[in-house]
């Protein structure tokens, strides 16, 4: 996954690398979840981005004092061809060194969310980008004023301008939606404040919750933090599942009201300023930055409804193979067969490592030198943001990886992701000049999830006997339902949450958690009895932190799409597979990222795509029920 830094105005940091939330920790050690010390090896080094905070704290100052110089150019943009570029280079050039000091700050944060220290750090940066915002505010309503002509004009005269041609004409492009220089101002001023109901929510859910702690059937004491949970809810023994649901969805539910006050927040301001840049609804809004059409995604939403029976298959062939006849939610996450196989970081990296030589040398040499280094934050600790993902917003440093490491094959299956992330940086800064290296989640995701499809290929080849080969087809089917279909069903939830208020309704905790469960009933067949769905997991809105990020989830579905035709291509043993897939990694920003697809052979409009990794996981149950039937 990455992740949006907050809630600025697109051209607010103009040219500015990929916008993605990083995590950098400032000690050589770290302590695990349980407070053990965990060796260096397994925690990133932040010397490559500053020797020290003093450092650190020095160029803030710089930065600083060179906000004022950023209006040097205001109504100066027309005067020549020479001035543009100066003006634009200027303002590059501040980003990307403001990103290098954003992601400084904002991982010494997410690697213990509830240090002062860290929190006061991502507010002085916060202000400094909301101060830089207003200060260049009048850059698009002076580029939109001087007409596509006079662009052209200016791009022509002068050859340095081609790496800001693609943000002159998509300014142009969004034209109808640019407010006047004193709105653009006040817009940007609010920044910091736009993006405060997310801070709220990720400190309210990694710091000050107190999570709950059970005993389960084996004795173990389970402290269901939210990486907890994910450890603890696929516990083969069903009974330690239900009281891991019953726990932490419980202590969720607690907290419904104020988790319901934060997301609604979130898209109170989302609603507002999309009707401020008079777009006709919010969904249109959050598109338009990547110059998505609507159809791309009402298409998938319509193409998983159409076909939501071969949903409630994979859920009957669950049913059948844990052999449970009243399937609940709690029984979604254990893995279809039972496994002894552990999955330690240094055999994740083998292989993903193994898995990449179907790309090349040009890749999988880059990668095995790069996983090397200390570019990661492996394990769990206390106060550690959840999850995992890749920032790489500092352009001329490297990514950086942040995981919750479990040597489990899910967690595997995360680094091959997260690598799949890093990958697709490394690619495209090598091969894009900072103004271009900003790529869309819409295919960056795709490079990601392309990367976790190889690994499962690679391990379903290494599987020693049936059982083993059962397991990773299992894992293949909850990949799909995952990141297909459970993303869609989150798409369809986000826009629901947000036309509610567009409507004038009241958007409460409560009131999501109805919409949301209504929503959970259809997608897992509530009414046809083939799960059964109880309030207790319909509180689960609460826990996606995705829905902060605004219209991103979509992605992963569409991503997943991309990702199965570029690996099915290579499996193809088409000679020029390949290389088509390492050009799309290497464009990085360099086009909006459905013409990069087009370019790649991929109509993202289409049903196509979508009815395809839907067949895909048609053809895995396939192969499952073959061997069940021949096993019994």
């Amino acid at each position: 996954m990455i992740e949006k830094i907050f809630k600025l105005n697109a051209e607010a940091l103009l040219l500015a690398g990929t916008l993605v939330l990083a995590t950098i920790g400032v000690p050589l050690q770290a302590q695990d979840a349980e407070g053990s010390t965990v060796d260096e090896k397994y925690v990133w080094d932040l010397t490559d981005f500053y020797s020290s905070k003093a450092d650190w704290e020095s160029e803030l100052e710089r930065l600083r004092g060179d906000i004022e110089s950023l209006k040097e150019y205001e109504g100066q943009l027309g005067r020549d061809s020479a001035t543009l570029l100066k003006a634009l280079d200027a303002q590059s050039a501040f980003s990307k060194d403001l990103l290098r000091a954003w992601t400084y700050a904002s991982n010494l944060r997410n690697t213990n969310l509830g240090d002062p220290e860290g929190q006061q750090m991502v507010g002085t940066i916060q202000a400094i980008f909301q101060t830089a915002s207003a200060a260049r505010s009048f850059l698009s309503p002076e580029i939109v004023g001087l007409g596509e002509h006079r662009i052209e004009e200016l791009i022509k005269g002068e050859p340095g301008l081609e790496k800001h041609a693609l943000f002159l004409r998509n300014t142009l492009r969004q034209g109808a939606h640019v407010l006047s220089p004193e709105t653009e101002e006040v817009l940007s001023l609010m920044g910091t404040a736009l993006s405060a109901s997310q801070s709220a929510r990720d400190i309210l859910a990694n710091a000050e919750i107190e999570w709950p702690r059970i005993t389960l059937s084996d004795g173990t004491e389970a402290h269901l933090t939210n990486a907890g949970y994910v450890l603890h809810r696929a516990n083969p023994n069903r009974e330690d599942r239900i009281a891991v649901f019953d726990a932490f969805w419980g202590r969720y539910k607690d907290f419904e009201s104020t988790f319901g006050v934060t997301l609604n927040g979130e898209v109170q301001a989302n609603v507002a300023t999309a009707k401020a840049r008079k777009y006709e609804n919010t969904l249109q809004y959050f598109l338009s930055g990547d110059n998505i059409p609507e159809k791309v995604y009402r298409t998938l939403v319509q193409v998983t409804n159409d076909r939501i029976d071969v949903l409630h298959r994979y859920f009957k062939l669950r049913a059948r193979m844990l052999e449970i006849e009243d399937l609940g939610y709690h029984d979604i996450y254990p893995d279809l067969v039972d496994t002894d196989l552990t999955f330690s970081i240094e055999e994740t990296r083998d292989y993903t490592l193994d898995s990449s030589n179907i790309l090349g040398s040009e890749f999988s040499d880059k990668f095995a030198k790069a996983s090397l280094e200390r570019w990661m934050h492996v394990y769990p600790q206390k106060g550690k943001r959840s999850g995992a993902y890749m920032s790489g917003s500092s352009y001329d440093v490297h990514p950086l990886i942040l995981l919750n490491h479990q040597d489990t094959y899910n967690s595997a299956s995360t680094y091959a992701h997260e690598w799949g992330h890093a990958m697709h940086q490394v690619l495209t800064n090598e091969n894009q000049p900072f103004e271009l290296a900003d790529f869309s989640i819409f295919t960056t995701e795709i490079a990601a999830i392309a990367q976790e499809l190889l690994l499962q290929e690679h391990m379903l080849k290494q599987a020693s006997n049936q059982e083993e080969r059962l397991f990773f087809l299992g894992y293949a089917l909850e990949q799909m339902r995952g990141t297909f279909y459970r993303q869609v069903m989150f798409s369809e939830f986000e826009l629901a949450i947000h036309e509610e208020v567009e409507q004038g309704k009241a958007l409460t905790g409560s009131r999501m958690t109805e919409i949301y469960g209504d929503i959970l009933k259809r997608y897992h067949g509530h009414e046809q009895g083939v799960m059964n769905i109880t309030e207790r997991e319909m509180v689960e809105w609460a826990y996606i932190p995705h829905f902060y990020y605004n219209f991103y989830v979509y992605q992963y579905a569409t991503s997943i799409a991309g990702a199965a035709y570029f690996v099915d291509q290579m499996n193809s043993g088409d000679d020029n597979a390949r290389e088509i897939y390492l050009d799309f990694l290497k464009a990085g920003g360099s086009d909006y990222p459905v013409e990069i697809l087009k370019e790649a052979g991929l109509d993202m409009s289409s049903p196509a795509p979508y009815n395809a990794v839907i067949d895909r996981m048609d053809g895995v149950m396939d192969e499952i029920e073959t061997i069940l039937n021949a096993m019994e």
